[in-house]
């Protein structure tokens, strides 16, 4: 099916549902479903975005941003994930505590506001990889567009870059607890210091990034045409923020960034 065709299936289906309510995180894929929510149901379109210690400020101030761009009406809502001794845990399936949060309000909001439908930005290459929330949408009856269309990740990258919307090209982004190993509690105190951490590398230049944290270590994953750019020079600048921050040493990771770098560890057990 050609770019055209499954970007009609997607406008038709949409079109069909009436009323949305879009879980909209800011990247490039619910960023997609909200536009053409927005272009083809108009004032039938609400985007809502979850705050939470997991969600960068960076990162929330963008979701306001775009959904200007895109006209949409935008709510913030407060989701408690946190307060979950099973998320706090941080086992390997923590994506699904914090999605079943997620969709529990995003649930509660849609009733009030008479929304038949939920849609999520999972397109077909996120079925892949291990995605414990997955599960929690199915369970929840949350609508994945992208995926009924058969939109992969450089389809969607496509038709956002016909669209003219600005984060065609944004690098994936997943929440800041992502950046915890499976089985070392997530804490306040350490999201605050990855999204410092992070934040600082974003103010000095670099583009796509993590900072995993291990303990009193920060391991540092760059998009791997960047890598060259961490000179000496910029290595004991990093070095001298991320201690002030709380790390004792840090490691640049010389296999750069790939996503779901922490599912390696899984993968590695599986195969024991």
């Amino acid at each position: 099916m050609s770019l055209h065709e499954k970007t009609e299936k997607l406008k038709s289906m949409i079109q069909e549902m009436d009323r949305v309510l879009v879980a909209f995180s800011g990247g490039v894929d619910s960023t997609l479903v909200l536009a053409i929510a927005q272009e083809v149901l108009g004032s039938n379109t609400l985007a809502a975005t979850a705050q939470s210690d997991s969600l960068p400020n960076r990162e929330m101030e963008a979701c306001h941003k775009l959904a200007q761009e895109i006209g949409a009406e935008h709510l913030t809502i407060q989701t408690n994930e946190m307060s979950n001794p099973s998320y706090q845990a941080n086992p390997a399936n923590r994506c699904y505590h914090c999605k079943t949060e997620l969709y529990s309000c995003l649930k509660k909001l849609a009733h009030e506001k008479s929304i038949p439908y939920i849609l999520n930005g999972i397109n077909t290459d996120d079925l892949g990889d291990y995605r414990p929330g997955i599960d929690a949408s199915r369970e929840n009856a949350v609508r994945s567009p992208l995926v009924e269309a058969g939109f992969n990740k450089q389809n969607v990258r496509d038709l956002a870059r016909q669209m003219e919307l600005s984060i065609w090209d944004k690098p994936a982004m997943a929440c800041l607890s992502s950046r915890i190993p499976y089985g070392e509690p997530v804490t306040h105190e350490k999201l605050k210091m990855i999204e410092k951490a992070e934040d600082f590398l974003l103010s000095i230049g670099f583009k796509q990034l993590r900072v995993r944290h291990h303990g009193d270590s920060a391991s540092i994953e760059l998009g791997k045409n960047e890598l060259p750019q961490f000179t000496p020079a910029i290595e004991k600048t990093v070095t001298e923020k991320f201690k002030a921050l709380g790390f004792k040493t840090i490691h640049l990771d010389p296999k750069g960034y790939r996503m779901g770098s922490l599912n390696e560890a899984l993968e590695e057990k599986k195969g024991l």
